[in-house]
């Protein structure tokens, strides 16, 4: 979605990048200009007072302690135009939530579903929401 949407020299934040940022990496070998912000393997908070073009969330999202915060940070983030990128899985009824792997992760604390999806778009002022399979993208 990234290298569709938008050429290198737009400015990247890989938020929550992890210990292996490999969406960094990849977009870093096609010379994107992305940075990587962790609070606890690249916690560099300079970074959150910057503007991006585009914000990446991958496996992130469900990780929110506080998402009315983390939401409201990530759009905050975004350049007029931007977008912010999540990968998670999302809850559906038609999913046996007791057996459903996803929940299990003791990380995971947040869920989410569709609507909880298009409440956020509302909530906090994207003009757009994109859902294709693990794929989220709100747009500003």
């Amino acid at each position: 979605m990234v290298v569709r949407d938008f050429s290198p020299c737009r400015k990247g934040l890989d938020f929550g990048a992890g210990t292996g940022p490999v969406i960094s990496k990849m977009l870093s070998d096609k010379r994107y200009d992305i940075k990587q912000y962790d609070p606890f393997f690249h916690n560099e908070p300079q970074l959150l007072r910057d503007k991006y073009d585009y914000v990446i969330c991958c496996e992130v999202i469900e990780h929110f302690h506080q998402p009315a915060k983390e939401w409201e940070r990530l759009k905050n983030l975004l350049l007029p135009g931007g977008s912010v990128i999540c990968m998670t899985h999302i809850y559906e009824p038609s999913i046996d939530f007791p057996k459903w792997y996803y929940k299990n992760d003791e990380t995971h604390v947040f869920i989410y579903m569709k609507e909880t999806l298009e409440w956020l778009r509302e909530k906090y002022g994207f003009c757009s929401l994109t859902i294709k399979e693990r794929l989220v993208c709100f747009g500003s």
